[in-house]
């Protein structure tokens, strides 16, 4: 009995250490999960990682194990806002009358030892590396203080980017935009006439296109018609830019609100036939940013996007269709830029390198995209 313990133990420590380690997995803390591991890493191959090692001595037991599986596992799903995810289940402890090969839609295997990874193909093609890193020169005790304190450091060093990550710091672009917006709002009233003001700033196609005033593309987002359409602004502004500038750093931040400012002013210019003002445009770039942002990070935010996020937009959209007055292209267009600016940009510690250089050229296409719609086709 203490012999198969061991054995088990020794498995199980060992490919805890490669899937945290080496291949970024994180613990699932489940209620009711007993003798068995849960990892997940949204962005492998496998979403999810069971390692069982309770003893599974036939198919009913197996069946039985398979059904709370997918069970827990929608359950998850839904939790982080993932359309699918994959499984793969790694049994210690299987009964001859227990069979795999029977076993459809999810990946399986039985590890007696390490050995047993050279029975299942699969292993070899999502996880070329795992022979090798199986392997230790540490044995005994040495060898749990080695996996032991590997595991420690990497779950302390997740630790520390996610703090770095969700830590709040002090919004202080936000701040300057928000004093911007404010400031401007207040000039005319103070120094000069409102109307020749915004005459003079708003956005308005035909004089862009006509008199290569393109500075409207940019000074129309920091006009507002009253008081309350500034408050409204500055308050999504305050809430929504303080916590995306908190997420994605100033620099990033400052960029994302500009581009989506521009491309929901060139979306404006190519749609709709009348001036349009207002901060709008580059507060959806920042619920686009945010939502990009969001689905990356959605281990920790994955409740936020259901509630709170999609909702958000998806109400804002509607409101804008259904009500007059309102320039719901400069929305559209400035959600879109927020996203893809956010792709080429990246999110810290989860963006690919080539993730990155496909937002690149997605965010060039469509810059591309809309300025060939507000200044050739449209004219």
């Amino acid at each position: 009995m203490n012999e198969t313990m061991n054995r088990k133990d020794l498995i199980v420590m060992k490919l805890l250490h490669y899937f945290i380690t080496e291949k970024n997995y994180s613990p699932i803390l489940l209620q009711g999960a007993e003798d068995e591991i849960w990892l997940e890493n949204l962005d492998s191959d496998y979403q999810i990682v069971r390692i069982v090692s309770n003893y599974i001595h036939n198919d009913e037991q197996l069946n039985f194990d398979l059904f709370k599986t997918k069970r827990i596992v929608s359950k998850i799903r839904k939790k982080v806002f993932s359309l699918h995810m994959d499984v793969l289940t790694i049994y210690t402890d299987l009964g001859d009358n227990a069979h795999l090969d029977q076993v459809d839609k999810m990946d399986c295997l039985y590890l007696y030892d390490e050995k047993d990874l050279n029975k299942y193909p699969f292993i070899e093609k999502h996880f070329p590396d795992i022979s090798k890193k199986l392997t230790f020169t540490e044995e005994g005790l040495q060898l749990f203080i080695k996996i032991t304190n590997d595991i420690n450091q990497k779950n302390k060093e997740e630790a520390e980017k996610a703090e770095n990550v969700f830590k709040k710091k002090k919004p202080i672009v936000t701040y300057i935009l928000l004093i911007l917006n404010i400031l401007i709002y207040l000039f005319p009233i103070l120094f000069g006439n409102t109307t020749d003001f915004f005459n003079r700033f708003c956005l308005f196609g035909p004089y862009v296109r006509n008199y290569q005033e393109y500075y409207r593309l940019i000074t129309g987002g920091f006009l507002h018609a009253n008081i309350f359409h500034l408050a409204f602004n500055c308050y999504a502004l305050y809430i929504i830019g303080g916590q995306l500038e908190t997420f994605m750093g100033k620099t990033k931040y400052t960029i994302i609100y500009f581009f989506s400012l521009l491309m929901g002013s060139l979306m404006s210019i190519t749609f709709n036939d009348f001036p349009s003002i207002g901060a709008s445009g580059a507060i959806f770039g920042l619920m686009g940013s945010l939502l990009y942002f969001g689905y990356h990070y959605r281990i920790y935010l994955g409740n936020t996007l259901k509630s709170q996020i999609i909702p958000l937009i998806i109400i804002n959209l509607v409101y804008g269709m259904l009500v007059s007055g309102i320039d719901n292209f400069a929305h559209i267009g400035g959600l879109i830029g927020g996203a893809i600016i956010t792709m080429a940009l990246g999110v810290r510690y989860k963006s690919s390198i080539s993730e990155r250089v496909n937002g690149v050229i997605i965010t060039g296409i469509y810059t591309l995209f809309m300025i060939y719609m507000a200044f050739i086709i449209v004219r």
